[in-house]
């Protein structure tokens, strides 16, 4: 159950901030995707909370929090800022361990491999959500160490990968995506996943809104790093969770990247996208092993978070 709510303010956004766990606990920062909000977390909390200090929030455009009046309040240096302002407001100071699932990933990359969070970053676990940056160095072939996986991942994952992202295509497009959101897709959304994940979700009353707004984090980001990738290199420990299973993100796209991570962890599972969903106590357990890995410290002591409240 959450314990605390709040309001960080971020430029010209409010965010709504969801705590709970033990206030000396190790923090964790969960990331939603979209077309989700920080409910989507409520399964998996459930499972982490007796052990880290596990904060969500809705995103910009998501849930409670505010949506920016342009569109290029999207871009993803803007989401970065906004995960250093929540983290600033709940962390105390010590570093935190990240989780990203979908879009939740794809823009938590941006800190990831951003010196602004050097140090703050303890673990970070993604699922279902590779860098932007990433993927398109890959498909022109810059993304793997071996020239081999250079030759490769263009070929073969990358058009695997591109019949997967058909969404993406049709949400560039003006107005259709909205109108088919409006037009029943939104009301239909938790039997599609009840078909095609086979999980039971609870209605979403801000499912519309979700999905409208968050069509513009595709639309202000997609374009522009496919055509202008940025060589980043992460400066966390890294952990993949890669449903074999997902429709919408290729298994590949966590292969080959030790050029821009170092060694980084790769768990593969049976299972779907929303795997959040589906499975909470395997997932939970898959972060809570790898984060232990890597206890966090705190900035101002060095002192780990584990000792500090053991």
């Amino acid at each position: 159950m959450i314990r605390d709510a709040l309001v960080v303010d971020v430029g010209d956004v409010r965010l709504a901030v969801y705590i709970s766990g033990p206030r000396d606990a190790p923090p964790m920062v969960l990331v939603h995707g979209y077309p989700d909000s920080a409910a989507v977390w409520e399964p998996l909390r459930a499972q982490l909370d007796g052990r880290y200090r596990v904060i969500t929030y809705d995103v910009r455009g998501a849930g409670a929090s505010d949506a920016p009046p342009r569109r290029d309040g999207y871009r993803l240096e803007r989401l970065a800022a906004d995960l250093a302002a929540v983290a600033d407001a709940t962390c105390a100071g010590w570093a935190f361990h990240l989780v990203g699932h979908d879009w939740g990933s794809i823009q938590s990359w941006e800190a990831v491999t951003s010196a602004a969070f050097e140090g703050r970053i303890a673990s970070f676990t993604s699922i279902s959500g590779p860098s932007l940056d990433h993927a398109a160095l890959g498909l022109r072939g810059q993304g793997g160490p071996s020239s081999g996986q250079r030759a490769a991942r263009p070929l073969a994952s990358g058009l695997r990968q591109t019949l997967r992202s058909w969404y993406i295509f049709l949400f560039h497009l003006p107005l259709l995506p909205e109108l088919a959101w409006r037009g029943g897709v939104a009301r239909g959304w938790p039997l599609w996943l009840r078909l095609s994940e086979h999980v039971r979700a609870e209605r979403d009353p801000d499912q519309l809104r979700n999905a409208i707004n968050g069509l513009n984090l595709y639309r202000a980001n997609f374009i522009d790093q496919l055509f202008h990738p940025r060589a980043r290199r992460a400066h966390a420990p890294v952990q993949f969770i890669v449903p074999l299973r997902d429709r919408y993100v290729a298994p590949a796209l966590s292969l080959g990247l030790e050029k821009w991570l170092g060694d980084y962890a790769r768990e593969p599972i049976d299972a779907g996208h929303w795997v959040v969903l589906r499975d909470p106590v395997g997932i939970a357990a898959r972060i809570d092993r790898f984060a232990a890995q890597h206890p966090p410290l705190s900035p101002a002591t060095g002192v780990s978070a584990f000792a500090a409240s053991a």
